[in-house]
């Protein structure tokens, strides 16, 4: 026994030009709604034809001549009011109303959505109300025929909006996505996959967000450069068109940090010999990127904000206001929400900033990654010198085992390891590094990062515990405690202090709390988190 076959039905609206019309040579042209009925291979049982009040004489003539050249066609006439067929709030609004209370059976009916009559906007709405389900149908688009010999009958195509359908056209907005990731992390292979997981949600919003983002993380974790490749990638997609302005905010001060960001008018102030355009107009249409942001002063802080929100500021000794749109980007290694507590950063300035937050972990959080870094870091060596440097095996293998090791804390991240290549690849014998090099810059960056080098271990304790406890400790406990105190003073939280002290241990578990381990550590000594950073 063949299946029942479902209904087909039909929702569309009344075109009033293309439609409309009771003239006896209304049946010499072609007319969506009336032809669209006039298919052999298309039965359409019933055809809702949704019109206003004021096209009630015509809908109700249309009606009539559906119901004469195809008669198994029942033709309900539906009310739609919306005031202005170009306003799309009022012309959605009216299509949502209909589609929310229409009594759908899609277990016994197909349902086809005409989107061939009507506004441009209202062709829109139907698209947007179809492919999000509230009309639980396909598009269907009529045609004319390309010559009067053809009759008025014309043609027409049925529509799936369901895209895992279509795998190539699926697949190439993958792959343009993940082109767009690679792309953000520079071409690196990364293998963190928290970090991965963060670099694919910048992408979602460099691409679908104009609004302010906020990176935070610490000093050269790399928010400068993800900076600019988020511009980069936005000029691509020509959602940009303007510069990529990057400035440093610890660097502003005073009228010199007022000029450099609004710009200012010659005889402002002492040695304003011309005037001078802002950064935030040298933007415009494009990006300023505002590293260190919780050093600018709370003046720029205030204008920075009418920026932002208005698009309009005024440059330094002027009373004319200066336009500019941009997007912003800003930077920090600080606790924010500790500045606005010590009233050195305004609370309305963080809201709006803070929209789209995240937070780059340091190169310790990131071991697995610094194997492909490092790859990254000897292309870059070689397209600025022009000189191509490598490793041999024994050296190569030696320095990956450092750098991944606790022994290794990249204080300055991504920016120590650049620099330890870079003296690596400048002192390699005929453009070979070996192990001799290798130990010498192990050697240079263990000294570096020695707690003798900043302040003595001992020193360290004495300021935690008092010299008498300090000097109570065995010398196994004097060494390990200090460093961990350096590390909780590097760091910003229990937790990231917590992931670079276990970055390894806490691999073998399937769920670590840092913070608690740290914290149990801490109390061995009568510590608080506190006290110890």
């Amino acid at each position: 026994m063949s299946p029942k076959r479902k209904r087909t039905v039909v929702i569309g609206l009344f075109g009033p030009t293309l439609d409309g019309g009771d003239r006896p040579d209304r049946w010499e042209r072609w007319r969506p709604s009336v032809s669209l009925c006039q298919h052999e291979d298309l039965i359409i049982d019933r055809f809702e034809l949704l019109h206003q009040k004021r096209y009630e004489d015509q809908a109700t003539g249309i009606a009539a001549d559906i119901r004469s050249v195809s008669p198994e066609t029942e033709v309900r006439r539906q009310r739609v009011e919306f005031r202005d067929p170009w306003a799309f709030e009022d012309v959605y609004g009216a299509l949502h109303d209909f589609a929310t209370r229409y009594p759908f059976d899609p277990e016994n009916e197909l349902y086809l959505i005409h989107v061939t009559t009507g506004t441009h906007v209202a062709q829109i709405c139907l698209f947007i109300l179809t492919e999000s389900r509230y009309f639980p149908a396909r598009l269907i688009q009529a045609s004319p025929s390309r010559r009067k010999s053809q009759g008025t009958t014309g043609s027409y195509a049925i529509i799936d909006l369901d895209l895992s359908k279509y795998d190539k056209i699926a697949g190439r907005f993958q792959k343009e996505a993940k082109d767009d990731i690679s792309f953000l992390k520079s071409g690196i292979e990364t293998r963190n996959s928290a970090f991965n997981q963060l670099i694919q949600q910048i992408e979602q919003v460099a691409i679908r967000s104009q609004e302010p983002i906020l990176m935070m993380g610490p000093t050269g974790a790399g928010k400068s450069r993800l900076a600019r490749r988020i511009h980069e990638l936005k000029l691509a997609r020509r959602q940009v068109s303007g510069s990529f302005v990057e400035v440093n905010c610890a660097t502003l001060r005073g009228d010199a940090a007022m000029s450099t960001l609004f710009g200012h008018r010659k005889g402002a102030f002492t040695g304003a010999a011309n005037d001078r355009e802002g950064l935030l107009k040298r933007a415009e249409n494009g990006i300023v990127f505002l590293d260190e942001v919780g050093e600018l002063g709370l003046d720029e802080q205030a204008m920075l904000l009418r920026a932002i929100e208005e698009r309009t500021f005024l440059p330094l000794g002027s009373d004319a206001e200066v336009t500019s749109s941009f997007q912003l980007i800003c930077g920090t290694n600080r606790d924010l929400p500790t500045r606005v507590a010590e009233k050195a950063f305004r609370e309305d300035l963080l809201a709006r900033i803070n929209l789209w937050t995240f937070t780059l972990p340091g190169l310790c959080e990131r071991r697995e990654d610094i194997e492909p870094n490092l790859e990254y870091e000897m292309e870059l060596y070689a397209s600025r010198h022009g000189t191509r440097v490598t490793f041999n095996k024994e050296a190569r293998d030696r320095f990956l085992k450092f750098a991944r090791s606790n022994a290794a804390s990249w204080p300055a991240n991504f920016r120590d390891l650049n620099a330890a290549v870079t003296r690596m690849a400048t002192l390699a014998p005929s453009g070979r590094i070996n192990q001799d090099i290798v130990g010498q810059e192990i050697d240079r960056l263990t000294r570096a990062w020695s707690p003798t080098v900043t302040e003595s271990r001992s020193a360290v304790l004495i300021d935690v515990l008092g010299a008498e406890q300090e000097a109570a400790l065995d010398l196994f406990d004097r060494d390990q405690l200090a460093t961990v105190i350096r590390i909780c003073r590097s760091s910003r939280t229990m937790s990231e202090a917590g992931r670079t002290l276990f970055a390894h241990s806490r691999l073998q578990k399937k769920s670590s709390n840092d913070a608690d381990r740290l914290r149990k550590y801490l109390a061995r000594f009568g510590l608080s988190w506190e006290q110890a950073s």
